[in-house]
């Protein structure tokens, strides 16, 4: 991989500068340090580097085999050596290649393949947030400015992130604070109650999916307390390095093995906006695979298409804003999906009536069709997204896009009830209306290429939350309109890796 470097990572993470503590690239405090790796090592917890967690497969064998006796879904520290794409669907050994499946025209309607990573892979949470988490805490503990005995991890997020965020604490002895709306499914909830050892520890804001200033306000009172660390996603470049290094090369080697079975084109990544983190794989698979990244929201609330704002429930995109950490000027396309088409097809992919109108009428193998339950919704809506991209560029049968679940239907069931609950009894005929509407029948609307002029546009929006709400300086935020920025982040993994091996070796004298 190659990088032009402009600038130290001295002068990138300046003390003036709001990169210095989001981004640690050495010990500040040795005292704190020290006592925590010594902790770590007294309770049996040795961190992984992030080199290991993108290649997992080169675990010793020792390793491998302790990690097949190990519950994945429980706080144990072994667990974090799980914290990768490479895990099997019961989560206990490891794979060469990370599980994905591939939607054909039998599914999708479009001749392209559409490539799909399955996030319900990973330990704990089944959902790929366990890992941005990781990589948000663990350079505060390597460098000794977080300290598990006298802070608290807080983690706010619209579900996922915050649950990775609990587990992750959990493990490693910190006290964590799940911030997120109180209109998140029922499930999210029902984890955190058995996670947190005080039910104080879930606070609920006002709002779904949409509110993330409400979020962002909430954090603003904890953070009053100087023992509360706020671990923002939205804004913690961690999130972003941790997915370039480590979801970049997974979703890369998806690619090759499904090309095993004939050679295809790596034309585009795919993934709701988010946190913006896991677009973060699209800059990697850019430099290696040369594919455009494309970037998913909710038509309900279109705020990088139109600069504009609504309610929507799409679950896992929280958005009226644009994250710190959203690498603007290198995206592509911008796709807005509505989530009505993600709630129906959550009933067709998850119902017996669906399952049948599927198997008697569309001849989808039961494999395939069972295979659709590891879609949660923002999974369906990043189909959707990749589908109208491949009609809005006319890809074909040699043409692949690379997308991501983000979690499976499990996390879903309550929204499922409710959607069954207001349109009434779900039969076959109202299962063929929904897939051929909103699969079948999916548009080119909502499809925004990039220009110049629309970058800065989008990028523009960051604005008014980072300098004008957030306080971060016009600095660091014009920082970001350059590609070298983002590529020189990436010099602190080696430097990351290295901390991590100072810590654990520290420990264990």
């Amino acid at each position: 991989m190659l990088f032009f470097h402009r600038l130290t990572i001295t002068q990138l993470c300046s003390k003036e500068s709001y990169l210095f503590n989001n981004l640690p690239h050495e010990v500040v405090d040795i005292g704190i340090r020290n006592a925590t790796a010594k902790r770590f090592a007294e309770t049996n917890i040795r961190l992984p580097k992030l080199s290991e967690l993108a290649d997992p497969v080169g675990y010793n064998e020792s390793r491998r085999t302790e990690l097949e006796l190990v519950d994945p879904h429980i706080a144990d520290p072994r667990n974090l050596f799980r914290v990768h794409w490479h895990n099997t669907l019961l989560h206990r050994g490891i794979t060469n290649t990370p599980e994905y499946t591939v939607l054909n025209k039998e599914i999708t309607g479009v001749d392209s393949k559409i490539i799909v990573a399955l996030g319900n892979r990973f330990p704990m949470i089944k959902a790929h947030k366990v890992l941005p988490a990781y990589g948000c805490l663990v350079p505060r503990l390597i460098s000794g400015q977080f300290n598990p005995i006298e802070h608290r991890a807080v983690w706010p997020s619209t579900g996922n992130y915050c649950r990775g965020g609990i587990a992750i604490s959990r493990i490693l002895g910190c006290r964590g604070v799940a911030v997120l709306p109180e209109g998140m499914s029922r499930e999210r909830f029902d984890w955190l109650h058995q996670w947190v050892s005080d039910d104080g520890d879930i606070v609920r804001t006002a709002g779904t999916e949409s509110n993330v200033k409400e979020i962002y306000d909430a954090c603003h009172e904890m953070a009053q307390d100087p023992t509360n660390v706020i671990l923002n996603q939205f804004s913690e470049f961690g999130n972003y390095i941790v997915h370039r290094a480590v979801t970049g090369p997974a979703l890369e080697k998806i690619f090759h093995n499904a090309c095993e079975n004939g050679a295809l084109n790596a034309c585009a990544y795919i993934s709701a906006s988010g946190s913006a983190g896991t677009l973060a794989a699209g800059d990697y698979l850019k430099q290696t695979l040369g594919t455009m990244t494309c970037v998913v929201e909710a038509s309900e609330c279109p705020t990088l298409l139109y600069n504009g704002y609504g309610e929507h429930n799409i679950q896992g995109i929280g958005d009226k804003h644009l994250p710190l950490i959203h690498n603007v000027m290198d995206t592509d396309f911008v796709i807005g999906v509505s989530d009505k088409a993600c709630d129906a097809l959550n009933m067709v992919f998850n119902t017996p009536a669906g399952h049948q109108y599927m198997k008697n009428y569309r001849y989808i193998d039961e494999t395939i069709a069972a295979g659709l339950t590891d879609l949660g919704l923002s999974s369906i809506a990043n189909i959707l997204a990749a589908i109208k991209l491949s009609k809005y560029m006319g890809y074909g049968p040699n043409d692949a896009i690379l997308t991501i679940a983000t979690d499976g239907a499990e996390m879903y069931g309550s929204e499922l009830e409710k959607s069954i609950h207001s349109k009434g009894p779900f039969t076959e005929v109202a299962a063929g209306q929904h897939f051929g509407q909103y699969l079948l029948g999916a548009a080119t609307d909502h499809v925004l290429e990039c220009t110049k002029r629309t970058r800065d546009r989008i990028f523009n929006l960051g604005y008014y939350t980072w300098v004008e709400q957030q306080g971060i300086s016009i600095e660091d935020f014009e920082k970001r309109r350059e590609r070298t920025f983002w590529d020189e982040l990436m010099m602190l993994v080696p430097i990351w890796d290295n901390l991590i091996d100072e810590f654990n070796h520290h420990g264990m004298q």
